[in-house]
């Protein structure tokens, strides 16, 4: 007769990050499960590392500091993250590994990813009292999703296609779809004729 199978026992969040800094391979944490992230293309790399450039470039000497791709993001008590870019201007946090407040996050699609990084990411970003923007941007068209909070505390959605210019919360600038794209083979608009 077969033996009922035993509970396997979920890792609390402070065992997450132990075993987190000593694994080869990133994992994001959601509610007691360990999630392996897969390795991002050189075009995935390759835009997140053109935002990064921007954001650094525009936060420099002020008071914000941009993380890209190695840095955890605390979302919820439950949930620990790795934005492929983060914005964060408060003060730093206690722990050198972890960020609990960024005011900017944006998200990199690719095709393992990109319904998490619409809804799931989505629902528990907008729940971080200090963020004041969520971005995500497709890497296989020209096509970023703005979320923002207006002043009243709301969340308001926009997309920008092709072209136009994406403006950015924190530090205050505006990226360009061009910027973005710079130096993928993502098509842009057709020349005009």
């Amino acid at each position: 007769m077969a033996r009922p199978a035993t509970p396997r026992r979920l890792p609390s969040v402070e065992e997450y990050l132990r075993c987190e800094q000593a694994s080869d391979v990133r994992h994001e944490y959601v509610a007691g499960g360990p999630y392996a992230l897969a390795d991002a293309s050189r075009r995935h790399n390759r835009i997140a590392l053109n935002i990064a450039t921007r954001l650094v470039a525009a936060a420099r000497g002020g008071s914000c500091r941009v993380y890209a791709g190695d840095v955890k993001l605390r979302a919820a008590q439950d949930i620990i993250y790795y934005p492929d870019v983060m914005v964060a201007c408060g003060p730093a946090g206690r722990d050198p590994l972890v960020e609990d407040a960024p005011c900017l996050v944006i998200e990199v699609t690719s095709p393992s990813t990109d319904a998490i990084d619409r809804r799931e990411k989505l629902v528990v970003y907008k729940q971080i009292p200090s963020l004041e923007g969520y971005v995500i941007v497709d890497q296989d068209r020209r096509r970023v999703e703005r979320h923002w909070r207006d002043e009243a505390g709301h969340w308001i959605h926009a997309e920008a296609a092709d072209t136009g210019t994406i403006p950015l919360p924190c530090p205050e600038v505006g990226l360009s779809l061009d910027d973005i794209y710079e130096g993928t083979d993502v098509e842009g608009p057709p020349e005009p004729s």
